[in-house]
């Protein structure tokens, strides 16, 4: 169990370094009428249906984890950032009265006010589904309605505790049934995760796990994996996941488990699978692993392939704890790479006034991406109120009180320019 929060340093050393979340449950939201909204209990091994979300004209029902606030996110000065490159001087010939256009003008939000780290999104039948890792309270415009007694994933495949169910993704393939890929806890090594899918022919499910393991890299010589990602490449017509190994679940200290020599590799895997999404053809390829700039980790891969046929490998470095966390890519013309970051992330802390955005996800053949960035005082009122009366209590100056981490959802629209991407 995660110590309490009272208890935890501005930028915490986590026993595992990854995003501590327990069990899926389905929230919706209503635009139209207001509703009370209450949380059940958490349950280790189930998915609850909880509600529907609508965003303007979309309805957004989400997967969740029980929120456990277990960490805090640290002073935010300085901010610190990640570039790889000096940016290219601006050859433009604007002046003071004709400012450049904004390079984030696209980004909305918090469109989920609390928590709902790690955001993945599908369209079916023209409604778009957000599911997340956890989510409680409301957004902009929204009021949140309570769904009970319905389990999305009512039992786990013998290999898993269900205990500490992360990280879903949900893809519909050929026969036009959805399978859902996650992350759970190994019953022979429970600090450690595996990843499973299950299967069902309704996109509110139930589920059905399958009896082993998707992938499982060796827990105590690799770490185990997490985050996985489907992804159809429509020029090809072939399905893939793609999911990292959690080497710095096997870390040796520092910040995310992963900063104190030697580092351990936390690379970005690419496994081809049948049409049915959950039969293996081949072995897993790696495609891309963390650098020095990355910090401990890279994680939470998306893939993406442009119109102009250009694969953006979507990913997060960083540790999630702090405001160095980002939303990076990396391009290649196959899908197996070799991949070349980019100069700079897509997103980092003070772009659109966001803090350690990240776990971007993009809506497969469109241009809509999700994501989540932490809710601060800088941005979130209610935070403010807390920290100032915290402040008031014992003294701590606001912008130094320690409030447990809550990471929001943020949209954006994605326009794709060779190897170049603006959410302008």
């Amino acid at each position: 169990m995660a110590p309490p929060t009272e208890h935890l340093e501005k930028q915490p050393l986590l026993s595992h370094p990854s995003h501590p979340r327990q069990g899926f449950g389905i929230h919706s939201l209503h635009k139209e009428s207001v509703f009370s909204h209450k949380l059940e209990p958490q349950r280790q091994t189930s998915l609850s249906l909880r509600a529907k979300i609508i965003l303007g004209m979309v309805a957004i029902p989400a997967y969740l984890l029980a929120s456990s606030a277990v960490t805090t996110l640290g002073p935010l000065w300085p901010r610190d950032t990640v570039i790889r490159s000096a940016e290219p001087e601006s050859e433009s010939t604007s002046t003071l009265t004709d400012p450049l256009p904004n390079p984030f003008s696209s980004v909305a939000g918090p469109l989920v006010e609390q928590n709902f780290p790690d955001p993945a999104i599908i369209v079916v039948d023209g409604l778009s589904y957000a599911f997340a890792t956890n989510n409680r309270g409301k957004g902009a415009d929204m009021t949140w309605t309570l769904l009970d007694h319905h389990d999305a994933l009512p039992s786990v495949g013998a290999w898993e505790t269900g205990a500490r169910v992360w990280a879903p993704d949900v893809v519909q393939v050929d026969d036009g049934s959805f399978v859902l890929y996650y992350a759970d806890e190994v019953v022979w090594s429970p600090s450690h995760h595996c990843v499973g899918a299950a299967t069902s022919t309704n996109i509110l499910g139930p589920f059905i796990p399958q009896e082993q393991p998707f992938a499982c890299p060796d827990v105590m010589a690799q770490g185990g994996a997490i985050d996985p990602d489907g992804f159809l490449d429509t020029a090809t017509g072939k399905r893939y996941v793609v999911y990292k190994v959690d080497g710095n679940s096997i870390g040796h200290g520092g910040t995310c488990g992963n900063t104190v020599a030697p580092i351990v590799p936390t690379p970005l895997m690419l496994q081809e699978v049948g049409p049915d999404g959950v039969s293996l053809i081949g072995g897993a390829v790696q495609i891309l692993d963390r650098d020095d700039l990355d910090g401990p980790l890279i994680e939470a891969p998306t893939l993406h392939r442009s119109a102009e046929g250009i694969y953006f490998l979507f990913f997060s470095s960083n540790c999630f704890t702090t405001p160095k966390y980002d939303v990076s890519y990396a391009t290649a013309t196959n899908i197996y790479g070799p991949y070349t970051r980019s100069s700079r992330p897509l997103l980092i802390t003070s772009d659109a006034d966001l803090v350690g955005p990240g776990g971007l996800d993009i809506v497969k053949g469109g241009d809509m991406v999700v994501f989540h960035g932490h809710m601060t005082i800088n941005n979130d009122p209610a935070e403010l109120q807390k920290a100032k009366a915290i402040s008031a209590s014992t003294g701590t100056p606001v912008k130094d009180v320690a409030l447990p981490l809550i990471r929001g959802m943020w949209s954006g629209t994605a326009t794709f320019s060779g190897t170049g991407i603006s959410l302008g």
